[in-house]
Formats: structure tokens, C-alpha cells, sequence
């Protein structure tokens, strides 16, 4: 095909199959460290306790099966003042490197964890949210838009926030958080 002075192959390009090839391959170069990463988990809920935390159990359940520690965990009321002394508190111990939050990500008038944690945030990572919403919509439909999950540091730790759900928590854990887990804490200390 001729436009202007210009002649088009009627075949791919050869840097139009590379850029195909390069795209499709997605995979981020490998961490070559082997560290465990020490975890904290909170749960936020009004109704739950160490009991019934479901999804504060799947967590703690995922990380020890990939090889981390959960070195702290607790249970606290969706009340922003209790979420925010529960983060400083974990944020203070030498021992942990990740948080990980699950419930009150969503809009109802109980629900604070985003908007204490986007206050708290030295740094936000955008893309753990909009990677997690998408991949929701794929399993839960238009429902995903409700999701205030959000990632980032706080005070030197990672943290992630999730839905209180265990179908969010598993699907978060699993495609997102422990792909990156151990790159973004080797990150975090210079490495």
C-alpha cells in the first residue's frame, strides 16, 4: 500500500513484531535476594474478632506459606483515631517491614481506613490500587469500583490496604503482594 511518498509493507513491521513480543512478555527482572520479610497485619472491623477474622487468618496463612513471618497481628475497630494509633504502633517496631491492612476500604460511613491511611502516606504506589480494582473487575464486575484499596509507605514500612473480603484478600495477596513483596521491602532498605 502507497500513502503519499511512503510505501507500507503488507506484512508486520520487524520492530512492530518486537514491540508485540516485548509487551506480551510482562515478566519484571527477577529478585535475585532471598530475604523473609516480616509482616504485621490489621484487620479493621466492627463485627469481627481474632476468631472470626477470616480474612486477617488467610493473610497470615498466604505470607507463612510463601516463607515470611507474621511477627504481629490484632484485630481494631473501624474508628480512624484507633486505626491511626495502630499503624504508629506497628510503624515504631524494628521488626516489622510490611503492613498489611484488610477491611474499610469502602464507602460506607463506618468505613475510615483509606482515609486514614492516604493521610498517613509519606508515599503512595497508584498502580497496587488500579491493578487491584482491575483485576476485581475481572472476578466481581462494575462492584470493584467500590474499593478504596490502596499501597504505599508509611514511616519507612510498606503497607497494604485491601477489602476485608477473603476472596479480595486471596486475590490481592497472591497476584500483587507477594509477586512484589520482597523487591519493594529490598527497595525500601536501599538495596
Amino acid at each position: 500500500m502507497v500513502i503519499g511518498n511512503w510505501q507500507l509493507a503488507d506484512r508486520p513491521l520487524p520492530v512492530a513484531d518486537y514491540l508485540e513480543e516485548e509487551t506480551m512478555k510482562q515478566i519484571p527482572h527477577p529478585d535475585l535476594s532471598k530475604i523473609t520479610v516480616n509482616c504485621a497485619i490489621i484487620t479493621v472491623s466492627d463485627t469481627r474478632s481474632r476468631d472470626t477474622d477470616n480474612s486477617g487468618l488467610l493473610t497470615n496463612n498466604l505470607l507463612k506459606d510463601a516463607g515470611h513471618y507474621v511477627v504481629a497481628y490484632t484485630v481494631v475497630k473501624d474508628d480512624a483515631a484507633k486505626i491511626s494509633l495502630q499503624m504508629q504502633t506497628f510503624s515504631q517496631r524494628e521488626d516489622v517491614d510490611a503492613i498489611i491492612v484488610n477491611g474499610g476500604t469502602g464507602i460506607a460511613p463506618r468505613d475510615t481506613t483509606y482515609d486514614v491511611l492516604e493521610s498517613l502516606l509519606d508515599r503512595i504506589l497508584p498502580g497496587f490500587g488500579e491493578i487491584f480494582r482491575f483485576l476485581s473487575y475481572q472476578e466481581i464486575g462494575s462492584r470493584a469500583i467500590a474499593s478504596r484499596a490502596v499501597a504505599g509507605v508509611y514511616k519507612g514500612k510498606l503497607v497494604f490496604s485491601l477489602p476485608g473480603s477473603s476472596n479480595a484478600v486471596k486475590l490481592a495477596v497472591e497476584k500483587l503482594i507477594l509477586p512484589e513483596l520482597v523487591h519493594l521491602v529490598t527497595q525500601l532498605r536501599g538495596g
